[in-house]
């Protein structure tokens, strides 16, 4: 826990940014809209047809203000693993060191990308790449949460039937989330959990 903690307090470069990851599930549900009549709202049939499972790939820099939600049909060492090289790679070219804060799933490690890669790509990958495991019951020390409770408020909330529906919604709101730049200002620090998480620590 304190290694999340003092990290999120450290200093943070364009060349050694912070970012945090989480995944997510949303199942795609086709069901029949019931339209409006004057004095009612439209609804919708509470019969509707599962047509599978999306996973959903959350990157977010709180300091930036910058986010990317990618949709895939599984959550392997694989698709993590491409989303790690797409991140390194494709969103931040140029930084030396990528600091990731994420869950210690068997899926989020350096194992993944040897899986994934041939071992001269899996090794320039891993040398850019500082993992940092929130601790088992501790994921909410993963700010990564906060966007993704926000999309399925803002995005999520409703049916969507089909994958490609699914991801013009979460580009739509990706797009307007980064140009509105919100950011996380995180103010717990490992002071505060050493008074207010006390009962974690071990008694001597």
């Amino acid at each position: 826990m304190e290694d999340v903690l003092d990290l999120y307090v450290a200093p943070h470069t364009a060349e050694e940014p912070l970012i945090c990851m989480d995944e997510a599930s949303k199942q795609l549900l086709a069901g029949a809209a019931l339209l409006g009549q004057p004095g009612q709202p439209a609804r919708e049939d509470y019969h509707y047809e599962r047509h599978g499972v999306q996973a959903l790939f959350l990157f977010f820099d709180p300091l930036r203000g910058w986010r990317r939600v990618s949709c895939r049909d599984s959550r392997t060492r694989v698709d993590w693993a491409e989303e790690v090289r797409r991140l390194l790679e494709g969103d931040y070219p140029h930084a030396r060191k990528v600091k990731l804060v994420c869950d210690n799933l068997n899926t989020h490690g350096i194992a993944s990308l040897y899986e994934a890669f041939d071992a001269e790509t899996a090794h320039r990958l891993a040398r850019r790449l500082e993992i940092h495991y929130t601790p088992r019951n501790g994921s909410w020390l993963n700010v990564a949460e906060i966007e993704l409770s926000i999309l399925a408020r803002q995005c999520l909330d409703r049916r969507l039937a089909t994958a490609a529906e699914l991801r013009a919604e979460v580009a739509a709101w990706q797009a307007e989330r980064n140009a509105a730049g919100g950011r996380v200002e995180w103010r717990f620090t490992t002071a505060d959990a050493r008074i207010k998480l006390h009962h974690l620590y071990p008694r001597n």
